[in-house]
C-alpha cells in the first residue's frame, strides 16, 4: 500500500513539473513571438522620412510662437501641460496637477497623459497618434506647426546630473520645425530647449538612441505598454 501511495506522489509530481515547464515554455513562446512583432512594427516605422524633408510642400519653416520651456519638479508629463497652460495663459502647474490627483502621476503612460490633457483643455480635441511611421510624424507634427500649435511628444531623452548621465523615456514639447536647415526645436522639461537634426530627431521618437535599454522597457515595448512613434495633436 506504502509503495502505491509514493508512485502516485511521484506520478503527481512528475505532472505538475510537466506542467510548469509547459507554462514556461508557452510565457517564452509568447515573449518571443511579442519581440518579432515589435522588431517587425521597427521596420514599418523606419521608412523614408527624405520624402517628407525634400518635399517643396514642407520646406517652409512653421512653429508655435511663445511657447517656452520649464524645467520638471515633479514629472515630465506634467511639465508639459504646465508649458502649455502658460502658452495659454492659465494658471496649471505641475503642483496644482499633483493635488488634482490626489499625488498621483496620472501622466505616467501615454494614455494617461492624454486623458489629462483632455481634463485640463476640454476646449481642445487632444489626439494620440502611436507607432506612426517616421513620414507620417513629421507630415502630422508639422502641419500641427503650421497651424500655430505645439506637439507632445513622447521620445528618448539624455538626462545629465553632477554625477551620472542615464536615458529616460520622456515627454517633450515641439514648436519649431525648418527641413531647409535640418532643425527641429523641442522644448525639454529637463530645462532646456534642444535643436535636433530631422535624422536624430526621429531616432529620439523611435527610441533607436536610448543606448543599452533596460529589458523591462524593451518588453514594456513588445507588449504594447510604450509605443515609438508618438505624437499628440491638438
Amino acid at each position: 500500500r506504502r509503495m502505491v501511495t509514493d508512485m502516485k506522489a511521484k506520478k503527481a509530481i512528475k505532472i505538475v513539473l510537466i506542467a510548469l515547464l509547459c507554462i514556461l515554455l508557452a510565457a517564452l513562446l509568447l515573449v518571443a513571438a511579442m519581440f518579432i512583432r515589435q522588431a517587425f512594427t521597427d521596420g514599418e516605422i523606419n521608412d523614408d522620412y527624405t520624402l517628407v524633408t525634400e518635399d517643396p510642400a514642407y520646406r517652409t519653416p512653421v512653429s508655435a510662437e511663445g511657447a517656452h520651456f520649464i524645467t520638471q519638479e515633479i514629472s515630465c508629463g506634467y511639465a508639459v501641460i504646465e508649458m502649455l497652460a502658460a502658452w495659454q495663459g492659465r494658471d496649471i502647474t505641475e503642483a496644482s496637477l499633483l493635488e488634482q490627483n490626489d499625488g498621483a502621476i496620472s501622466t505616467a503612460m501615454g494614455t494617461g497623459f492624454q486623458d489629462e490633457m483632455r481634463r485640463q483643455f476640454p476646449e481642445w480635441s487632444t489626439a494620440r497618434h502611436a507607432d506612426l511611421k517616421n513620414t507620417e510624424l513629421l507630415k502630422k507634427t508639422y502641419e500641427a506647426l503650421a497651424a500655430g500649435m505645439p506637439v507632445p511628444i513622447e521620445f528618448a531623452a539624455l538626462r545629465t546630473t553632477e554625477d551620472k548621465a542615464e536615458w529616460t523615456l520622456h515627454f517633450g514639447l515641439v514648436t519649431g520645425m525648418d527641413f531647409e536647415k535640418d532643425q527641429v526645436v523641442v522644448q525639454n522639461p529637463y530645462g532646456y530647449e534642444e535643436v535636433y537634426s530631422v535624422r536624430d530627431f526621429l531616432s529620439a521618437t523611435r527610441y533607436d538612441s536610448y543606448e543599452d535599454m533596460e529589458f523591462f522597457f524593451r518588453l514594456g515595448f513588445a507588449c504594447g505598454m510604450f509605443h515609438k512613434n508618438t505624437v499628440y495633436t491638438i
